[in-house]
């Protein structure tokens, strides 16, 4: 595709507009067209996508920072692109094939974006979740299921770590943040866009299918009565698992609790009380990980 960027001028400007017009793609914003601010239209229409009942509506969400931002475009994901006029980002914008592209002044990506200092780009991305069936169908390895997850930090550190472990799906039943919050898709840094991600439903719901499906289901519980080292030793991780994580300040509703196979605690070796949610998941995913890598025959 041929595009500009602001900077650009002269004859090869108007020669790459034409190109793109004819061929039907997108044209960067180019310095002869307005600079939008937190006034204009388009701006104004995106910024209502920080509120989740907008969010629903529409079937998009808001995608900060460039990182995120180029996952999010690398998935196929990107319906719209703001980028702040005399940023660096002509990397990003050349990967923007197809995306309409706008360029926004301070004050414009400001009301879009949700940080103190934001980093110079804001996508509008569609909604990519699947439902459970479909997520399994692709025959995951090991599976996370946040059980009235609310902290959006928390959820997108999770999401992050369960990527990085190898986890191929993640689940945000009914009751727990919506994945598309703009503080859970920041902590995923990009990794909301690398597996799948399943929205809605019970918990409840989710481990019968899940054990339905052959996994052994795992609840991390800071009283639970198998020690994670336990499982770990005597090769119980080597199988389809899936592990349940519940709210840090509430723990897992009981009657999530009861359905698991096992209720596992990550051991404390020190005088610390306990983990943190992020912290305890990134023990409980590495140590799926490190098993099957091993009774796979790879090295950890």
């Amino acid at each position: 595709m041929a595009t500009e960027f602001p900077r650009v001028t002269g004859g090869k400007r108007a020669a790459d507009r034409a190109a793109a017009a004819s061929s039907g793609a997108a044209v960067v914003r180019g310095g002869d067209e307005p600079v939008l601010t937190a006034r204009s239209a388009r701006v104004v229409a995106a910024r209502k996508l920080q509120r989740r009942r907008d969010r629903d509506q529409s079937g998009l969400f808001l995608v900060e920072g460039p990182q995120a931002v180029r996952e999010a475009l690398a998935a196929g994901a990107v319906t719209e692109l703001f980028v702040e006029a005399g940023r660096d980002l002509d990397e990003l914008v050349a990967r923007a094939d197809g995306v309409r592209i706008r360029t926004v002044n301070a004050g414009g990506l400001a009301a879009l974006a949700e940080t103190v200092t934001p980093q110079g780009v804001v996508a509008v991305a569609r909604h990519r979740h699947v439902s459970l069936a479909t997520a399994l169908a692709r025959h995951p390895r090991v599976v996370v299921v946040l059980a009235g997850v609310a902290d959006p930090g928390n959820a997108g550190t999770v999401l992050r770590t369960a990527d990085a472990a190898g986890a191929g799906v993640v689940v945000f039943p009914d009751g727990s943040v919506d994945p598309y919050n703009g503080k859970c898709v920041r902590a995923s840094a990009g990794s909301l866009f690398h597996v799948d991600v399943v929205r809605g439903g019970t918990a409840e719901e989710a481990l019968a299918a899940l054990r339905s499906a052959s996994f052994t289901v795992l609840a991390a519980d800071a009283r639970g009565e198998h020690d994670l080292d336990e499982l770990l030793d005597t090769g119980r991780l080597t199988g389809r698992t899936a592990w349940v994580f519940g709210s840090e300040a509430h723990g897992l509703p009981p009657a999530v609790a009861e359905l698991a196979d096992a209720r596992v605690r990550v051991p404390i070796h020190g005088r610390a009380e306990s983990l943190n949610l992020a912290a305890a998941a990134a023990v409980c995913l590495y140590a799926s990980a490190r098993a099957q890598r091993s009774a796979e025959g790879v090295p950890s």
